[in-house]
């Protein structure tokens, strides 16, 4: 049905050369043949409607049907009315109608309750009132052209209004007609027997009565009319049709149909309404998205302008104070928007100058007074630009020379980038079995932006397997991105508004603040943990509920919004794994303050020693606040596979899974690595019997080799049993108790070519902690270990380190009493 207007009208807007090319083929015999010859006839004028296209006149067989029953309708009136003279003349297509319905066969009723009797009348050809055929040759029928025409099913219908909703008529039996009636009829056919020279044989036939209120003989009898007659007179014989009905008796049916019919109209009228609603509520969407979108872009330039403005203002201060000695750059635990206004005196606390340089460190961004503004960057792109630390500085100039035995065995040794370098044989192995290379159409199409349904299924299950989970995980809660790095970002952009904060214990993974700042603008609140064992603490940098909560009232106190909590289990870099119970305390704290917290779980299968036990928050039997609760995990660390992007993050809520998954389109996984993982992840028994046995041993061996000989070297560290790395104090080593001395030990490390990771790229509040990454080769392992000891013995201990000797004893048995 054809919604195009307020009222759907059928068959209208037809011009006169259009009307003549639908007579020609309507008035065909074959036509009429086949129109009669059927009882239900939409085909037919399907197949004119086909013809007329392929003259161009574009109408379909619903439009022909109803043009031609109007004009049958006002042929009708015309007739019915005696109105034939001046009518024919005044409409231009009565003559040619009046001559193909007066060829036609006639339906009259019969004198036997109720019975319908068909006479048809053979003529002789048509006479043509136009200079060519109605006949078409293309018209796609299968009878020949003869002569005689036959009449059409007549309908008694007054108006246009008729056609769209018919009224029933108002009984559907008939009652015998009293003597005087069937004596009238009788002259009818009497007389029209003398005027034409074939006889005629009445046979009657049953009567069927259409929705739309008229009646048409049942087809399946009108075979056995053998001979056919003129018609009588038509207007007498209407005027006596018109008398029997009102003589019908009251059928319960009619009620039925009338109820039915009326029914239809209103559900018709209802759609109407319903549609037309739609339409303007849609238009209202549409014109509230716009204005939606319109604000939001006058909010981002202004934001833009803004920056600019701080931008320009930081950069004419850093000019002046050139000559100045100290330097200015981020504050701790802040973003970089706040740290402008505070340094330019227009938030924040405002003070001189003097006193934000003493409030500033220098991690986290290059020397700002060295910096020029590019003219090709917006203020987000420069403040980007500048944003490198020490990792940054390191990570490149390993590239730059990097180790290789055979062609640079002078190259620098990476003993600062976290990756398993012990398991390539196996992995490289596995990835390239026959099960892995599957391409298939679905792998090089776009996803569902939350990965494809296959892998989610196999993360889930392989989730409720290892993390020990109580109930079968879903797989619509589980989401894939391309490394836990975007998981982080994500998450932060979806949990905070720019501005807002994320709280998290220190020292923790550096990357993690590259994540959330460089794309949400989230800064990062930290609770500070030191190496001191103190009542509440029963090991160094051990992390408490008082710790969190006072990191967390601090930040309020400066106007800080809080919104989430990050926790890294196994913990990176101290190697810590937390206990049911310290989970639970530190889920119960963030569901008090009403905290997202994000469980970054990526080591949990690199724990080598059985005497150490991993806990999964999906493996607790009730989570606090499980709407609020979100876990990552990968295959980069777990499965040494660091260069395959893949991340996935477990979520009951799905609102967040949502919003999490809009942002897939940027991080998304492509298909061959997803067919690759979760055929990875399906194969159970060559994880549990080869992979992981192997990998643990290889873990933990490496592990004792670099831990031994740390132990030779004097030089305390914390003994784990997790990850691939070791938190060392180098304070002994630092001429004073400064992040400066610190940087200068981290270059001359890497001056002699090996690369750690210094504690302030972690955020550790005490100057002289590195991490060093012993997931290596023994020959790597070996080399590296004796420049470390060739600079450690250039540097000697300094002041720092004979002035805490007898701390450094005491921490020095950290080995024993921490390995858990």
């Amino acid at each position: 049905m054809d919604f195009g207007g307020k009222k759907y009208e059928r068959g209208s807007n037809w011009s006169d050369p259009e009307v003549v090319e639908l007579l020609q083929l309507w008035a065909d015999e074959s036509v009429q043949v086949e129109l009669e010859s059927c009882l239900r006839n939409q085909h037919v004028f399907n197949r004119i409607a086909e013809v007329l296209r392929e003259k161009g006149i574009h109408r379909t067989g619903d439009q022909c049907r109803e043009k031609i029953k109007k004009m049958k309708l006002e042929y009708r009136r015309i007739k019915d009315n005696s109105k034939a003279p001046r009518g024919g003349r005044t409409w231009k297509f009565y003559e040619v109608m009046d001559r193909v319905l007066t060829s036609r066969p006639a339906l009259a009723y019969g004198p036997l309750g109720g019975s319908v009797m068909a006479q048809q009348v053979l003529q002789g050809s048509l006479v043509e009132s136009y200079h060519h055929q109605f006949a078409s040759p293309a018209l796609p029928f299968g009878h020949s052209q003869h002569p005689e025409l036959m009449e059409i099913k007549c309908e008694e219908v007054n108006s246009d209004e008729h056609c769209l909703t018919p009224e029933p008529p108002s009984s559907m039996s008939y009652q015998q007609g009293s003597p005087e009636e069937h004596e009238m009829e009788r002259a009818f056919l009497e007389r029209a027997q003398n005027d034409s020279p074939i006889s005629r044989v009445e046979i009657p036939i049953e009567t069927s009565v259409s929705p739309s209120g008229f009646s048409e003989p049942n087809m399946a009898n009108s075979s056995r009319i053998q001979n056919v007659v003129p018609r009588p007179g038509f207007s007498a014989l209407h005027r006596l049709r018109k008398k029997r009905k009102g003589q019908r008796v009251k059928d319960p049916l009619d009620d039925l149909l009338l109820k039915t019919l009326t029914s239809q109209r209103a559900m018709e009228e209802r759609l109407l309404q319903m549609e037309e609603r739609r339409f303007q509520r849609d238009l209202d969407v549409e014109e509230r998205r716009m204005q939606l979108e319109q604000r939001r872009f006058e909010l981002e330039r202004e934001h833009e302008f803004r920056m600019f403005n701080v931008f320009a203002q930081m950069l004419s201060i850093l000019k002046q104070s050139h000559s100045s000695s100290s330097s200015v750059s981020m504050p701790q635990g802040l973003d970089f928007s706040q740290a402008l206004f505070e340094i330019t005196g227009t938030g924040g606390g405002g003070g001189s100058l003097q006193e934000m340089k003493r409030r500033v460190n220098m991690h986290g961004f290059c020397n700002p007074s060295s910096f020029q503004r590019s003219p090709y960057l917006s203020a987000r792109g420069n403040i980007a630009s500048i944003f490198c630390g020490s990792t940054e500085e390191g990570y490149k100039a390993y590239h730059a020379d990097k180790y290789d035995e055979d062609k640079n065995p002078n190259g620098i040794i990476n003993f600062g980038t976290s990756e398993n370098k012990l398991c390539f044989d196996l992995m490289s192995k596995r990835l390239t079995q026959t099960d892995m290379n599957l391409m298939e159409p679905p792998l090089l199409q776009y996803p569902d932006w939350k990965g494809h349904m296959f892998l989610r299924e196999e993360v889930a299950r392989f989730l409720t397997y290892y993390c020990k989970a109580p109930a079968p995980l879903k797989a619509e809660n589980v989401i894939v991105l391309n490394g836990c790095g975007s998981l982080f970002s994500a998450l932060a952009t979806v949990l905070c508004d720019p501005g807002e904060a994320v709280l998290i214990a220190t020292p923790f993974y550096g990357g993690i603040t590259q994540s959330v700042f460089l794309y949400g603008n989230v800064k990062l609140v930290y609770a500070y943990l030191d190496s001191k064992i103190t009542g509440t603490s029963t090991r160094p940098f051990q992390l408490t509920v008082e710790k969190l909560e006072k990191a967390l009232q601090d930040a309020r106190a400066e106007g800080v919004t809080v919104r989430a909590l990050i926790l890294l289990n196994p913990q990176n870099p101290l190697g810590d794994i937390y206990s049911l119970s310290e989970l639970q305390d530190y889920l119960e704290f963030a569901k008090r303050h009403e905290l997202h917290v994000i469980v970054d779980e990526l080591y949990m299968l690199s724990v080598f020693d059985e005497s150490a036990t991993f806990h999964s928050v999906l493996g607790m039997d009730r989570l606090p606040d499980p709407q609020r609760t979100h876990v990552m995990w990968g295959i980069s660390k777990d499965f040494a596979v660091s260069g395959i992007r893949f991340g996935t993050l477990y979520t009951e809520n799905q609102d967040v899974a949502n919003a999490v998954a809009s942002l897939c389109y940027f991080h998304g996984v492509c298909g061959p690595v997803q067919h690759k993982v979760a055929q990875l992840l399906r194969d159970r028994d060559w994880i549990n019997q080869v992979y992981l046995r192997a990998n643990h041993a290889r873990l933990k061996a490496a592990h004792t080799y670099v831990t031994d000989e740390l132990k030779t070297l004097g030089v305390p560290f914390l003994n784990r049993n997790a990850g691939f790395f070791v938190w060392i104090d180098f304070r002994k080593y630092l001429r004073t108790a400064t992040f400066e001395e610190e940087l200068l030990l981290w270059r001359r490390f890497l001056d002699n070519k090996v690369l750690l990771s210094c504690g302030k790229a972690f955020e550790c509040s005490e100057p002289g902690w590195f991490r060093i990454i012993f997931a290596d080769k023994t020959h790597r392992l070996q080399l590296g270990m004796q420049r470390i000891r060739k600079v450690l013995e250039e540097a000697g201990a300094g002041d720092t380190g004979r002035g805490e000797g007898a701390a450094l004893s005491v921490r020095s048995g950290w080995q024993s009493r921490q390995h858990r």
